[in-house]
């Protein structure tokens, strides 16, 4: 993919970001020994930050100084299930708790290679009912709980609303979907490897699936939750946001999602960012473009929250 297919504002971000290769065990291993070494929490203004140890999860909770509005987000970082952590997205989860004046709880999950499917959806889904459970304490009321999450993060909260609709019970107010990953059959369309999307190529997206599946992407049945664009009843799911640039390896998944979503009768938004690829609105923040889609993110997660 040429720079010059990106989004004016985005291409100074994207110039020197190089491909890596997320699908090599080599490189994962890497990265997995790094995160090992022991990292500072840094103080975040007006927000308190702690850490809680559930069954195999855990969750980083985000709390603004003072009283707070009574609501919640369960947040779920990316990674292509491969890699990550809660505090990769401080600043993001910071800003949220700040800005919407609510508590914000984000999820630590098992990653794959070393735990597969149903690991990381089965802590997810231990992270809501003990946000359920402790809503009380938190001072927050059980029925005003979003999930959100960016790429993987954006898959597992999909998946999660859709296990939560089917568990019964209490149920979220809304979903936002920041370009998630939800479609195993992407990797499988080998046609786009030559394509080269910036950051997150389909030749990452395979290996990732691969690894998260514990077996090659596009098979003809999935278990319930492994790639929730797979669901084929989508009614009675949440309302939903969903955001994407449209060269982004997902848009064309995503758009599909979101259009199922409104044919079930699931209110969905659809953001659709022209020339903008995968992360854009975490390397080039302060962008026009970013600050606007993030925007829309807001405005959806104020009104289903009732701010």
């Amino acid at each position: 993919m040429k720079i010059d297919q990106l989004h004016p504002q985005l291409r100074k971000a994207y110039r020197w970001i190089p491909a890596i290769p997320f699908h090599s065990r080599i490189f994962l291993a890497l990265v997995k020994l790094l995160s090992l070494i022991p990292r500072r929490t840094k103080p975040v203004p007006g927000v308190t930050i702690v850490e809680h140890k559930l069954g195999t999860a855990r969750v980083r909770l985000y709390r603004p100084e003072g009283e707070h509005a009574g609501a919640a987000l369960l947040w779920i970082h990316g990674g292509g299930y491969i890699i990550g952590s809660p505090s990769m997205n401080d600043k993001e989860c910071a800003r949220y708790a700040v800005e919407l004046n609510i508590v914000v709880v984000s999820v630590g999950y098992r990653l794959a290679p070393g735990y597969r499917f149903p690991c990381a959806i089965d802590d997810c889904f231990e992270a809501w009912q003990w946000l359920q459970d402790n809503a009380g304490v938190l001072g927050v009321c059980c029925d005003r709980i979003a999930i959100s999450g960016q790429s993987a993060g954006g898959g597992l909260a999909a998946a999660l609303a859709q296990r939560v609709y089917d568990h019964g019970g209490v149920q979220p107010v809304g979903q936002a979907l920041i370009y998630p990953m939800i479609d195993d059959r992407t990797a499988a369309h080998k046609t786009l490897d030559a394509v080269g999307h910036k950051l997150w190529s389909n030749r990452n997206n395979r290996g990732a699936w691969s690894h998260y599946l514990g077996r090659a992407p596009g098979a003809s049945a999935l278990p319930p939750y492994a790639a929730p664009a797979r669901r084929e009843d989508l009614a009675g799911l949440p309302p939903a946001w969903v955001g994407v640039g449209d060269i982004d390896l997902f848009y064309q998944e995503n758009a599909v999602y979101a259009a199922r979503l409104n044919e079930a009768g699931v209110s969905c938004e659809l953001v659709v960012v022209p020339g903008a690829p995968h992360g854009f609105e975490v390397f080039a923040a302060d962008a026009p473009v970013s600050r606007d889609f993030m925007a829309s993110n807001y405005r959806f997660l104020r009104r289903v929250l009732q701010l």
